[in-house]
């Protein structure tokens, strides 16, 4: 029998387990607090394969497609207000950037920065692809009256030719374009802004010079040539990513010295490649062919050589840059991919699908950090058709940009942590995520675009631009907006929530080069005798439209159908690898949850 009492202390008791059990929670409140105060990192990110995701509404996409619009203009409003004729707008202090006199081996900014108004030159087609036909028109005036080429400045073949030569190639083809294009045409357009392309690609020409291989060296000064004591070792990248800007080039001016001169860099360094492997390095010596660096990839050094075999072809109809490609890529998914299928028939797996760097003589794994650039590699294997492959590619830097609000330039496996912590604004997997988009059509790389655009406005917008990530994890900032941000990031996002613009109605009449410059797929570019210097293009796209057709049957972005390359060596010509798996979410997936899973505890997303 309980008496009073004893029910009294025990009440009490009860009261004092209640309080200390209150107090214990507040104090791990309290203390998770403060830790989130001062480790922000430690805050938990929910993890995509427990969350169920809403569709997004037209209405939705209206307005994202407006706040990439707002992006765009708020970094190139900054940028002509307190930068032009600059190349780079200083977002932190609202200035410009131009060549860095002072210190002329400072290469991280003397490679990219000539002293043209690089940002302006890379915005153009981007004003075009908004529709603005009149600032489109001023912005071409102050190009033609500002910009020039003699300049005694160092800077680099590759920076110079895909940034600077490529945005004043677009722009030209935009203006002749008056198909698609009418009313942007300047008036009194005398081709000035090709007429300047063939002077800087004539200056650029200049690194062929004096190089026993065929190889260019990999800077020159825009005034005197080649360096006389410039470095001897470059790229793959570097070397290889010439033949678009260059191959158009010939074809406007009839004159063949661009087209050949990659060409011949494109041959020799093919016949570098390692004779077992068929892998390449990602430093050579360009007087003796030479590797110096062995380190194989998909990233930083060799990413763009592949895309250029691919999107050579498909601009200029040339098949042996296809051959290359597809040998390149049969090497890389032999000796680079690990881990399981795309679709696993079973969930008993320990490592997603990715790809790793090696040793380009032994395809044996040489460390254990994959880097940015590698990010693009999706927006390739849509190209190729490798679409299943391209999803799971993507998922992995997804879930690394979840983790971050950004991707490090370097991310290491075994740590689990950045070892090269700045994002410099890079568009690479905006470009994938764009891609993807348009060969699927799912809606989850809205929600993917979505993320990305959140995270640029509450990380690196500042009072006068969008600001370089200086370390991803505490979101401190460096004080530079690269012309990439302009010219591709901002270009790819709003593409992705402009569902009716032109080039993606036309999405396989168009391809884009590294550096997100658009060029018109063309009859008169294809054709074996097509260096006939006219400068214009054919009025109508008809006839260029069928013969995109014939050479673009594995070029996925279309609104639905999706045409598969089932030589896909981890679809073992199954029919998982056909078709994008259900889901019983509300927003379908375009990959197996388990999957996804696995890649939040490989980036540490747990």
């Amino acid at each position: 029998m309980v008496t009073a009492g004893a029910g009294a202390r025990r009440a009490s008791k009860c009261r004092k387990i209640s309080c200390t059990l209150i107090m214990s929670v507040v104090h791990v409140l309290i203390v998770l607090f403060i830790q989130s105060l001062i480790w922000p990192e430690v805050v938990v990110t929910p993890r995509l394969s427990t969350l169920d995701i809403e569709p997004i509404t037209d209405l939705e996409i209206q307005g994202l497609r407006e706040s990439a619009r707002k992006m765009f203009y708020f970094g190139y409003d900054n940028y002509m207000t307190h930068a032009f004729p600059a190349d780079e707008l200083d977002p932190i202090h609202c200035t410009g950037r131009g060549a860095d006199k002072s210190n002329v081996d400072n290469i991280n900014i003397n490679d990219v920065l000539g002293d043209y108004s690089l940002s302006l030159v890379e915005s153009l087609d981007m004003l075009a692809i908004l529709g603005n036909a009149s600032e489109f028109k001023r912005a071409v005036g102050l190009v033609i009256q500002h910009v020039h080429f003699e300049k005694n400045n160092t800077v680099q073949v590759f920076e110079a030719t895909i940034r600077v030569l490529g945005g004043l190639l677009s722009a030209h083809l935009i203006i002749m374009d008056q198909e698609l294009y009418s009313g942007f045409r300047p008036q009194n357009y005398k081709n000035e802004l090709l007429h300047m392309a063939r002077d800087l690609g004539v200056r650029l020409l200049q690194a062929f010079d004096k190089t026993s291989t065929g190889l260019p060296h990999p800077r020159v000064n825009l005034q005197t040539g080649v360096p006389q004591d410039g470095f001897l070792n470059a790229c793959p990248a570097g070397m290889g990513t010439l033949g678009l800007e260059f191959g158009i080039l010939s074809r406007l001016t009839g004159d063949p010295a661009f087209d050949s001169a990659s060409q011949r860099a494109v041959e020799a360094l093919w016949s570098y490649r390692h004779s077992e492997t068929g892998l390449f390095g990602n430093d050579l010596d360009i007087q003796t062919g030479s590797w110096i660096g062995k380190g194989s990839s998909i990233g930083a050094g060799i990413d763009s050589f592949y895309e250029y075999l691919l999107k050579t072809h498909i601009l200029f109809g040339r098949p042996e840059d296809l051959e290359k490609f597809n040998i390149a890529y049969s090497s890389i998914k032999r000796y680079m991919r690990r881990g399981s299928d795309c679709m696993p028939v079973i969930e008993d797996f320990d490592l997603p699908p990715y790809f790793v760097n090696v040793n380009m003589a032994t395809g044996v794994k040489a460390n254990g950090w994959v880097d940015s650039m590698s990010a693009s590699f999706a927006a390739l294997q849509v190209l190729k058709g490798d679409l299943q492959e391209a999803v799971c590619t993507h998922a992995l830097f997804y879930t690394l940009w979840r983790r971050f609000d950004a991707l490090p330039e370097r991310f290491d496996f075994h740590s689990a942590s950045p070892n090269v912590a700045f994002y410099p604004l890079r568009p690479e997997l905006v470009e994938s995520t764009y891609m993807l988009y348009q060969a699927t059509k799912s809606p989850f790389y809205l929600h993917v675009g979505r993320d990305i655009l959140n995270s640029l406005n509450e990380y690196s917008r500042t009072r006068c631009g969008y600001a370089t990530v200086h370390d991803v994890m505490d979101k401190s900032l460096e004080d530079r907006m690269e012309s990439f941000f302009l010219s591709e990031t901002t270009k790819y996002l709003y593409l992705l929530f402009d569902v009716d613009n032109v080039l993606n109605r036309r999405a396989d009449q168009f391809v884009f080069s590294t550096e997100g410059h658009p060029f018109r797929i063309h009859a008169s570019l294809r054709a074996p005798d097509s260096l006939v210097g006219d400068s214009a293009l054919p009025a109508s796209g008809r006839g260029s439209r069928r013969q995109s057709h014939r050479y673009l049957q594995q070029y996925v972005a279309k609104r639905s159908s999706v045409s598969l390359d089932h030589r896909n060596s981890a679809c073992h010509g199954s029919d998982k690898c056909t078709r994008l798996p259900p889901s019983g979410n509300s927003l379908p997936y375009p990959l197996n949850l388990h999957l996804l899973g696995k890649y939040e505890e490989m980036v540490g997303l747990t």
